[in-house]
């Protein structure tokens, strides 16, 4: 199966990347540019591309992200601390994100011919990300059926849909991913800060794996404040 992945160069999606790799046929990156404060990230992503051997395109729809206002990864807004659960991270939600990234994702699946999309959405994000729900995966497969009919044919791959973030770190250290070598901080500072909520849950996730988490974090400890009354199955 010929798959493209979209990736942000963070765990989830290099993790996805790695996967794809090793049990498919891995035939590109696809990263995003929306205006994102941590526009870093994209750097982890061409770096994964480098190393797996594959085309890596970076769409720039910084011009959409730019009305996209309200959220904290593309305004002048301060991205909240604590636990990715917590009310306050719906700060960081991008109206639509995932549609507008997919819907790019598969008109370029369709004119290369290839088999399937797969995204790295995870359960950990269902209570905050409307489009990173079964719900949403499933509808969207069904628009894409009736868009592409007749034309193409391209599965919307989902492996860790109903997973946790831990789930992945186990994943993508059986598929030999190089953590230390994706990034996830909001904040897009010099270091991963280790406060707000992606490094939080970055942080938590390796612990629950069991695995060693290679992250320099600015404030390495603040997870275990953060999480203390979270209990595993919520995250």
């Amino acid at each position: 199966m010929k798959t493209l992945v979209v990736c942000s160069g963070g765990l989830d999606s290099v993790s996805l990347a790695h996967k794809v790799a090793n049990e498919h046929t891995l035939i590109g990156l696809i990263s995003f540019d929306y205006g994102q404060r941590h526009k870093k990230e994209l750097e982890f992503a061409a770096r994964a591309a480098t190393r797996l051997g594959v085309p890596h395109d970076i769409i720039d729809i910084s011009g959409i992200g730019r009305h996209l206002s309200g959220s904290a990864l593309t305004d002048d807004l301060d991205v909240p601390d604590g636990h990715y659960a917590e009310e306050t991270m719906k700060v960081t939600v991008v109206p639509n994100r995932n549609a507008i990234m997919l819907a790019i994702a598969f008109g370029l699946a369709a004119a290369r011919k290839a088999d399937a999309v797969a995204v790295a959405v995870h359960g950990g994000d269902h209570f905050i990300y409307p489009d990173c729900r079964p719900g949403f995966i499933d509808s969207f497969q069904a628009m894409q059926n009736e868009a592409l009919d007749g034309y193409a044919d391209v599965t919307l791959m989902a492996p860790f849909v109903n997973g946790s973030k831990a789930d992945i770190v186990t994943e993508g250290a059986r598929h030999g991913t190089p953590f230390g070598e994706t990034w996830s901080c909001y904040k897009g500072g010099e270091k991963h800060c280790g406060r707000c909520g992606t490094c939080v849950e970055r942080r938590e996730a390796f612990f629950l794996a069991g695995i060693e988490d290679p992250t320099d974090y600015t404030d390495p400890d603040f997870w275990k404040a953060a999480t203390s009354g979270f209990k595993a199955e919520e995250v």
